[in-house]
């Protein structure tokens, strides 16, 4: 199950980034008496009470403003209310209830999303100043006073926040189904995909920006198995469509892959490799997620003998960072290849989950360690006593030694190397703990 989101919206130079670096304790905000420094939307991870939820700071609204990047900054604290759970609108005790404040509350009334009010910079503690029960005026519900410099009434805010927080599904998932979710940069087929996968218009397939908001889950059982697959299409880009418009396939991608057991990472084969979507599989990794590269709109390029090899070399050194993902070359439109697709999810998800026995990874670490003898410092030499594996999906392994400090950065691609030669593990990240005899975890 997905992690709840939630939005701190609100008129610029109210304290948002400064609330929003309290909940998540630590400074990820840029925090100015500059109205406009936050300008994108920025995500972090916060808990309550064992509520695990996303954070979404804003840059402030102004209604009205004709400026550019005001008008883009209420552009990104829109898109941040569509995909939010709950809104904390926040106002200014100081200012009181201004225009302002009025306008975002009735835009987030119209939203229809539950909504918390917070009244920042109550600085005193104690009964409120006077001041404090005009924001009842807004409409929104009772205010929450709070001093977002200091973190009082912090816990009254997030106490009202995950009331609103939907009851998780305890019903246990059906173990052979796979959940795979489509992830890639804006328009590069990931809806035709889906549509092609179900037999029917599943996903409205356009290249206007907006087309598809929400997260679809499309049910498939066939030959090879049942899947749950996850279209993430976010928001379509049309020409010239900003930048920070494209940033919110980041959020839709990571809702998507932490359902996911397998991550199927899109690429436009008229397009190549982008920044975005680097971005987009560095997110899987992250997670741990068995990936498949899915090269697109194969049936679009003019080929020749060499053509597919060549795109395949130039992916190496573009994905270098997950050199162990597999490449399928599809066309979502023509269904060329998709047969081979499944075939592949259901070979990085049996990857993905591999156990492997203490005594077969042992034997692997004697013959590699004899190899290539561990490195030294000072002339002080790292011993391995031995490793296990602690878990699945990703598999992640523990090594036991004299001195963490020791165990290098290239020893331990070196020994993932002998690992994925020996076990396979393709399509899967690959997870080293570090432990020193008697101590615990570095």
């Amino acid at each position: 199950m997905s992690k709840p989101i939630v939005a701190i919206v609100g008129r610029p130079n109210v304290g948002k980034s400064t609330l929003f670096n309290k909940l998540i304790g630590k400074r990820l905000s840029i925090v100015n008496d500059t109205p406009g420094v936050t300008r994108d939307r920025i995500y972090g991870e916060c808990e309550w009470l064992n509520h695990h939820f996303l954070l979404v700071d804003t840059g402030g609204i102004e209604p009205y403003s004709d400026d550019v990047i005001l008008s883009q900054m209420r552009t990104q604290a829109q898109i941040a209310i569509d995909t939010a759970d709950v809104i904390i609108l926040v106002t200014d005790l100081r200012c009181g209830v201004v225009a302002t404040d009025q306008e975002v509350a009735s835009m987030l009334l119209r939203s229809g999303k539950p909504i918390v009010l917070c009244v920042n910079k109550c600085d005193t503690i104690g009964a409120p100043e006077p001041e404090f029960y005009e924001f009842y005026n807004l409409g929104v519900g009772d205010p929450i006073a709070v001093s977002s410099t200091h973190g009082h009434g912090t816990g009254d805010l997030l106490d009202e926040v995950i009331k609103y927080f939907p009851e998780e599904d305890n019903e246990e998932e059906d173990e052979e189904v796979i959940s795979v979710a489509i992830i890639g940069k804006p328009n590069v087929g990931k809806s035709s995909l889906v549509n092609r996968i179900s037999g029917t218009n599943r996903a409205i397939v356009s290249d206007i920006a907006g087309t598809t908001r929400d997260t679809t889950d499309t049910f498939i059982e066939n030959s090879y198995g049942k899947f749950n697959f996850i279209d993430t299409a976010g928001l379509r880009r049309k020409s010239r469509v900003n930048d920070q418009i494209e940033k919110y396939s980041i959020i839709r991608a990571r809702m998507a892959v932490e359902r996911a057991n397998v991550c199927v990472i899109m690429i436009d084969a008229t397009e190549g490799f982008t920044e975005q979507d680097s971005k987009v599989a560095g997110i899987a990794i992250e997670q741990g997620k068995a990936c498949v590269i899915a090269v697109n709109k194969w049936d679009a390029v003019e080929k020749d003998g060499n053509t597919m090899k060549e795109f395949k070399n130039k992916l190496a050194v573009d994905f270098s960072f997950m050199s162990y993902a597999p490449v399928v070359f599809i066309s979502a439109q023509t269904g060329q290849r998709i047969d081979r697709l499944y075939e592949t999810i259901v070979f990085v998800h049996s990857q993905n989950s591999m156990r492997i026995s203490t005594g077969k990874l042992n034997e692997v670490l004697a013959d590699a360690t004899a190899r290539v003898q561990p490195p030294t410092d000072k002339g002080k030499r790292l011993k391995i006593y031995y490793m296990t594996q602690a878990s699945t999906r990703p598999p992640t392994f523990v090594f036991f030694v004299n001195n963490a400090q020791l165990f290098h950065f290239s020893y331990q691609r070196y020994l993932e190397n002998q690992i994925r030669e020996i076990f396979g593990l393709d399509g899967t990240p690959i997870r080293f703990i570090i432990r020193e005899r008697g101590e615990g975890s570095k």
